[in-house]
């Protein structure tokens, strides 16, 4: 087992842990839930086919699930304070990239590449890393459902706000606002500025590669990845394609703004309540039971008459689902392997989200082109949804036996 730590290190405190990295989610989350509403003006404005504009956000998600495990060992190494301060400026130049971008090739260059690696620096799995060493397991998965839940209210608030951008500046210029705004994540950095870690501070030293070798080894995390890979098909699909979905059906863009602003709403009661749960119940259960209705809502939205009213109960569902999985996943991954590589396992975890999220955006886009609906993608979201269901049952949370302690 695990040996016990020797020596502590100081710890920041818990109400700046909580405020910083909710802002720092909430600014970087917020921003990008909205970029569904960019799909139609820029496609219409610069003559692209719906499966550029997606392609380039499919990018973006797998960007970032790529650099993500490189983000988190930087952070556990050397700290979330410089990843964050880099991420912030990577952010900008992203945003900025995608207003000036004159094809579609320069437009997945700076939305897709650019913006994805800004992304994997400035969200869950550097802040969660943050939020692992700085506050005690017992109200740890809280914590994180806290932080998700910030994540969740940027949408809400943010997805308005950018509506309302577009309408009144245009695509570009609301773009250009944007990248001013994610800027704030650098002050916010300094409020995540851990002190130096001291050797032995969490107990057993563990190599990056000894790490990997038995993270990727244990049959539990495999699972996780397995799970999440779903989540980010499900919840990217809905966030870009929806409001296009609705268009299709007669609904007016206001409905599909209303709809992202639910989700965001009631995501942030799920995400807190999820990081609650976690608390009290076997993370696995509560894991199965997001994906399992995520699919029965996915069923009944399609079953019933498409109209505002069924948009916004099937928004407020899904939404209280949306990021659920994110506390309850983070909190499994701390409880099995420790705090010491966390933020690099989540990177990895998230690079299965990530590959699920390029899938979904991407396959919405391409069968939409082919067959001129939705319709396929709705209901492959739901049979993955069922798959996750069952393979996080399995999954143990007691934390991983060790045969041997390193010395630091």
């Amino acid at each position: 087992m695990n040996a016990p730590a020797t020596t502590t290190t100081p710890r920041l405190s818990m109400f700046q842990v909580l405020l910083c990295g909710a802002l720092v989610v909430t600014t970087s989350m917020g921003i990008r839930h909205g970029f569904g509403l960019w799909l139609q003006p820029i496609t219409m404005e610069r003559g692209w086919t719906r499966e550029a504009f997606s392609f380039a956000i499919a990018i973006q998600n797998l960007s970032w699930g790529l650099a993500g495990p490189l983000a988190g060992m930087l952070a556990d190494r050397w700290g979330a304070f410089r990843v964050l301060l880099i991420g912030a400026l990577c952010y900008a130049l992203g945003l900025l990239g995608m207003a000036s971008a004159s094809n579609a090739a320069l437009f997945t260059a700076m939305a897709g590449v650019l913006t994805g690696v800004a992304q994997a620096g400035t969200t869950y799995a550097v802040v969660y890393g943050v939020i692992g060493r700085n506050i005690d397991a017992s109200r740890r998965s809280w914590a994180m459902g806290v932080t998700a839940a910030a994540g969740s209210f940027g949408q809400f608030l943010m997805v308005p706000v950018e509506n309302w951008l577009i309408g009144h500046l245009g695509w570009q210029n609301a773009l250009y606002v944007l990248a001013a705004a994610v800027l704030a994540i650098a002050p916010l950095a300094f409020g995540l500025r851990e002190p130096p870690l001291q050797a032995g501070a969490h107990g057993r030293h563990q190599s990056i590669g000894s790490a990997l070798r038995e993270a990727f080894g244990y049959r539990s995390f495999q699972l996780l990845m397995a799970g999440y890979f779903v989540c980010g098909f499900q919840v990217v699909f809905i966030g870009v394609h929806m409001p296009s979905y609705l268009k299709d059906h007669g609904l007016s863009p206001q409905v599909a703004t209303y709809a992202l602003a639910l989700i965001g709403l009631f995501n942030v009661f799920g995400t807190y309540t999820a990081g609650s749960l976690g608390q009290r119940m076997p993370k696995r259960y509560l894991l199965s039971g997001i994906y399992a209705l995520r699919s029965v809502a996915i069923v009944v939205f399609l079953s019933v008459p498409l109209s505002p009213l069924s948009v916004y109960v099937f928004a407020a569902v899904i939404g209280f689902l949306w990021l659920s999985t994110v506390p309850p996943t983070n909190a499994v991954l701390a409880q099995i392997f420790g705090v010491q590589h966390m933020s690099m396992l989540g990177g990895f975890v998230f690079l299965s989200h990530q590959i699920g999220s390029f899938l979904g955006v991407w396959l919405g886009g391409k069968l939409y082109d082919a067959t001129g609906s939705y319709d396929i993608v709705w209901w492959l979201a739901v049979a993955l949804g069922v798959m996750a269901a069952l393979v996080n049952l399995p999954v143990r949370e007691t934390a991983i036996e060790r045969r041997e302690a390193v010395p630091a």
